[in-house]
């Protein structure tokens, strides 16, 4: 069953086409890899999608609900998170007071100013942070100043955080991204284990091609804003468009 759906998705800046006509079907439970050279669109596609930028055409459809035009916090609403390129998170909060805020936020909208601080009032959210904490390893960590914490933990944190919000639909800019070797298998291990365990459907922007053709059920390649490619893994490493596009013509 098709999750999110886009049709025609277009994203003009001036006389710069950075989205042109794209049409994505992704299903339930699947992880759908978005690739393609930098400036590709990669990034742009998927503010589209969370409602950080409105479509200059196209639409965007979330569980047969039309989501174009709706605010961010209405996609997370409705299902929808984002883990972000650049870790957003409070670095003087603990880890557990991180994820807090976004369970909270998620189950009650908005919070008091002092909510932190009464945590026994508040017995669903608290369930949301162990078992979010507990996904990506952290419970251990939960007392900890964010700032403290090695960069890798923080990029779980910043997942953590998104996967408060209790997400049907969880997409993921560039995860890996200033990761060392181990922190990057970590993290691949990660996303692995969020699709086995939790059941998510799982958008993933990311640059190693390694970890593509490792977690990726199918793979969507833009190049200059379009979709010059949809498949399989093995059918995208194969294909000599792709080759020409991503790396000059040289084999994936």
């Amino acid at each position: 069953m098709t999750l999110l759906q886009t049709e025609g998705l277009t994203k003009r800046f001036g006389g710069l086409v950075a989205v042109d006509h794209v049409d994505l079907g992704i299903e339930r439970g699947e992880t759908r890899a978005i690739i393609g050279p930098n400036g590709a669109g990669k990034s742009t596609c998927i503010n589209l999608i969370t409602g950080l930028l409105e479509p200059t055409e196209g639409t965007v459809t979330f569980d047969s609900e039309d989501i174009t035009h709706l605010e961010p916090y209405e996609t997370v609403q409705r299902g929808m998170a984002k883990s972000f390129q650049t870790a957003s998170i409070f670095p003087s909060m603990t880890v557990e007071e991180n994820v807090k805020i976004a369970a909270f936020a998620a189950e009650h909208g908005s919070f008091q100013l002092n909510f932190l601080r009464d945590r026994e009032k508040f017995p669903a959210v608290n369930a949301v942070v162990d078992e979010m904490l507990g996904a990506v390893q952290l419970s251990d960590s939960r007392d900890l100043e964010v700032g403290s914490l090695p960069y890798g933990d923080k990029r779980r944190l910043e997942i953590a955080i998104a996967l408060a919000a209790e997400p049907e639909l969880l997409l993921m800019d560039e995860p890996t991204a200033g990761m060392s070797p181990e922190e990057t298998q970590s993290t691949v291990d990660l996303v692995e284990d969020l699709q086995e365990e939790l059941g998510l459907t799982i958008v993933l922007v990311e640059h190693d091609m390694e970890i593509i053709f490792r977690v990726a059920d199918r793979i969507t390649v833009l190049n200059r804003g379009s979709v010059i490619a949809e498949g399989s893994p093995d059918e995208v490493q194969g294909d000599p468009q792709v080759q020409e596009a991503y790396l000059g013509g040289v084999e994936l």
